[in-house]
Parts: structure tokens; sequence; C-alpha cells
């Protein structure tokens, strides 16, 4: 026993005789028996694991019988031990007489257990005196049994659906009364042909027709043609597999996140500027920062009020979401930042919080003369008849911004430039321009803005200031497509001068035929 080494044998160590501790030291088999792990409905064992275990079964009883022991004598799934590496050990051989105190098993005891009969070779059943050692070719007819509850993953046993109690099977199998001698049910639904021919060869009822442990393995090689694929193989090739499908997890998972992180970049990105937007998601404080020259934009709508007691809520809200959707559709074409909208309010500031130069009055003010050519062809849902006129104040000067606020925090502006702004909103015209001195002197230096001294005017808070019109801007004006609704509008142009053509446009004196250079444009037509 002690010169019994093989890797799909278990290992002898020794044997304890001191009493009441009588034992035999083996090899220890963390899974447990081969009857364990089909019964273990959490393993679930493909075509590959029962193979390998039917190789290595196979492996230790060819060894086995090759042996000074030539012979197993109780091969059953109890005694196919599987160690922790899902490898097949056998156990159960040799020692008998140190085991039950002799050599021979008697089969006509009193209360025999016919269920541990089930994988003894018919010819031992009809013995009385049976020595426990058995015979290679009964070892044949119990490996077969084996193989066909693994091909079926049975765990109650290889004669499940054969409706006879274990006794009268045990009968059948010493006394056959038909031709055909009873043998558990197998068909080519789970295995082929090879192996079921294969299975029928190991029981057969003549053991000299029974087939050895060598001859076995060439014909499981045979009919398998992955067979020679074992355990530690199959379970490479296993986590091969899952780790690819986790990369494809984790690369579907990781594109969900990109797509949400996305979502939310542009949801923070409409609140905030791009820039401070950045600075936060990035972990860092925005400070607030000074600037020396700004232009800030304020916009309201003539006669809201009033509108407001003629319609319903809904109506209200409606009305504003379609408007201030056409306003958000025409400042992306400028370097401008949206600040706020309150009510019917429209406030917007350029040259912050990346600062433009001088260009900041030029964005601000092409912008509100894009407004007032939307605004002409703009139309409300409940009153088609009715027109909305702007009224727009621009001012331009130093401002102080920050991020305020933890929940839903917001890009404020501060400063005396932002108070004048709106003091320029609220004492203009409807569909005028009102802007202020500094504004204007800024204007003057691009040299293609058209505006008209409005005079000396008492500002709330300010005193007298000198304001102005902003009337047109050479080159630039944008046609305007009435299409019910939506509204069409063609982009801002570049300087670039294409051709010329002729159209018409309203201004605030009446209708009027002009010549209108067509630029090149930014971008392909926004449908809004």
């Amino acid at each position: 026993m002690r010169e019994l080494k093989h890797e799909n044998l278990v290992q002898f160590f020794g044997v304890c005789t001191e009493p009441p501790h009588i034992c035999i030291v083996t090899q220890y088999c963390k899974k447990g028996s081969l009857k364990d792990v089909l019964r273990n409905s959490d393993v679930d064992l493909d075509w590959m694991f029962k193979l390998s275990f039917a190789f290595d079964i196979v492996s230790g009883m060819e060894f086995l019988h090759k042996s000074s022991l030539q012979s197993h004598g109780n091969l059953k799934p109890t005694t196919c031990l599987v160690d922790s590496r899902m490898q097949v050990k056998i156990s159960g051989f040799g020692l008998w007489e140190f085991r039950y105190g002799t050599k021979h098993r008697i089969f006509n005891c009193e209360t025999p257990k016919y269920e541990e009969m089930f994988w003894t070779a018919p010819e031992l059943l009809r013995q009385t005196y049976l020595s426990f050692n058995g015979t290679p070719k009964a070892d044949v007819f119990s490996f077969g049994i084996i193989m066909r509850e693994l091909v079926y993953n049975c765990e109650v046993g290889p004669y499940h659906d054969v409706d006879l109690e274990p006794k009268a099977i045990i009968e059948q199998l010493k006394n056959p009364a038909l031709a055909e001698p009873l043998r558990p049910s197998i068909s080519t639904q789970l295995c082929n042909e090879g192996l079921v021919s294969l299975l029928k060869d190991c029981w057969s009822e003549n053991p000299d027709y029974r087939p050895n442990f060598t001859t076995i393995k060439r014909r499981l090689r045979e009919t398998s043609p992955d067979s020679h694929v074992n355990i530690l193989d199959n379970m490479v090739n296993k986590l091969e597999k899952y780790a690819n499908h986790l990369e494809d997890v984790v690369e579907e998972r990781t594109n969900q996140l990109t797509v949400e992180k996305n979502r939310a970049d542009r949801l923070l990105s409409s609140m905030l500027p791009s820039y401070i937007a950045d600075l936060l998601m990035s972990g860092k404080s925005v400070e607030p920062k000074g600037y020396e020259l700004v232009t800030v934009f304020f916009s309201d709508i003539v006669g809201f009020t009033t509108m407001c007691s003629i319609s319903s809520a809904l109506e209200v809200v409606t009305l504003l979401n379609d408007l201030y959707s056409l306003f958000d559709e025409i400042i992306k074409m400028y370097d401008v930042y949206k600040v706020e909208t309150i009510g019917d309010a429209y406030m917007v500031a350029s040259g912050l919080p990346i600062s433009n130069g001088i260009k900041h009055a030029d964005e601000i003010s092409t912008m509100a003369l894009h407004f007032l050519y939307a605004i002409s062809v703009f139309k409300i849902q409940h009153l088609p008849n009715e027109k909305l006129a702007l009224r727009i104040g621009i001012n331009s000067g130093p401002v102080v911004a920050g991020v305020v606020g933890t929940t839903m925090p917001r890009y404020c502006l501060f400063g005396d430039t932002v108070n004048t702004a709106s003091r320029m909103e609220s004492n203009s015209l409807p569909l005028k321009i009102h802007i202020s001195q500094s504004t204007a002197d800024i204007l003057r230096q691009f040299g293609s803005f058209e505006m008209e001294e409005r005079g000396e005017i008492e500002i709330k808070g300010k005193g007298t200031q000198k304001t102005f019109w902003l009337t047109s801007k050479a080159g630039f004006k944008p046609s305007v497509l009435e299409h019910s609704s939506p509204v069409h509008l063609l982009p801002r142009v570049e300087k670039k001068k294409l051709a010329v053509t002729t159209a018409k446009a309203t201004d605030a004196k009446g209708l009027r035929t002009s010549t209108v250079a067509v630029n090149e444009m930014r971008r392909p037509p926004v449908v809004l």
C-alpha cells in the first residue's frame, strides 16, 4: 500500500493501532466523494468535467490493475474522492483484513444493504463467499455503472428510472429472468453512440466481453474528440471565457458610464460656464474673480403682465419655454454666457469667465440684433395674432463673478455694471436696443455698428447719463424664414463676402427694402 503512488489514487500514509483510535491514515480530499459532487446542485458539471472525471478513474484503475493488488473490489461513487483541484482519486482498496478482520464478505446476510450492491458485477453477486479484492473484470462493470451516472449527472443512483425495489433489482441482476439482463437505461441524447457502445460492453453479462481499462481509455479518446483536455485546461478555458465576458461587460458598463457622465457634464455645463464646470468637476474651488471690462445684456417682454392676465399659467410657461428655447439656440452662435432667466427677464454676459479682449461688446450687440430679427417672426401658440416685443438694454464695465451656493450653484455677476445694464433695459423702448456710453465707445472701435444718440436721460439711482440706440450692423442681417412653427433661422455670418442679394427686413420704423450682403455662414442652418 505504501508503494502505490499515483495522481489518481488516494495516497496511503499508514495506520494507527493504538486503541481506541484504530484507523487508516490517507490523503484528505476536500470536495468529498463523487457522489457528494453529483448531489451538489451548485456545481454545474459540463461534459468536459464529466470526461475529466472518467479519465481520472480510468487512469487510477489502470495503474491499480497493473500493481500487486490487481483489482479494486469495491469501486463505486463513494470510493471515488475529489480533491480541491477537482481531480478524482480512487480510495477504498486494499487492507481488507485490517478493515474487516476477514478476507471475504458474505452477501446472504440477514440485513444486506442492497443499494450498495448496484455497482457489483452480477457474477460476484451470485457468490456466497466473495473475496473483498474482487476481480479486474468486475471493476470494469463497476466503472460502466459509474460512467452512466456521470453521463446523466444522477444523484439518486444508477437505477433511478427502474420501478423496482433495490432488493428486486439485485435479484434480477443475480438471476436474469429475461433474455436481456437488467441494466441502467442509456441513450444517445446525452452522449454519442460510441460511448453508449462502450458502456454496454463494460457491463456485459459475460465478463470475457468486457474491455480492460487500457482499451477503455483508448475508446474514450476516440468517442470524445475533446477528451484530451484535462480538468485544469478546462478550468483555464472557462476562466478565459469568463475574463473575455467580463471584459465585454466592463466595456459595456464603461460605455454606459461615459454616456451618463457626458449627460451629467452637459447638464452641468448648461448651468455653469464650461470652464467653471471643469474646475468644479476636478475638485478645485472657484474663487470670485474680478473682470475689468465685460458687456452685460438684459431683455424684457413688453406687456408681459397684461399677457399673463389673459393667459393660463400653462400657456405662460409654454410661451416662455418656446421663446427662451429660441434664444438659447441663438446664443450658441456667439461667445456669450447666459447668466439666468427670471420670469420674462433674460440676462446674458460676454467677456467672462474667459476674457475675449473688447470682442464682448461686438458679440452681445450682434446677438441683440439677432434677437430682434427672431422676435419679429416669433408666433405665440395660444395667441397667434399677437406679436411679442422685446425691450433690450446693454452696458459695459467691470464686474466680479463667482459661484454662489453649493446646492444648485449659480455663476453670478456683481457690480454696478450689472445694475446699469438693468437700468438700460428698464428705460428702453419696445423693439429697441438701449446701450450705455461705455458700450457705444467700444462699438465705435469696430466701425461697423450704426447707433443713434438718444441724449441725456435720467437713470434711477445713476443720475443723468448719455445713452444711445443700437440700430444695425453693417453686413449683418440674418434672414429669418417664417414657417408657422418652429422658426428657421440662418446663423450669424462671417465677414467674407460671397454675393449680394435683396432681402426685406422689418425695423422699428416700418418695412423697408435694402441690399444685404450674404456672407459665408459659420455653420449649417439651425432648425428650432
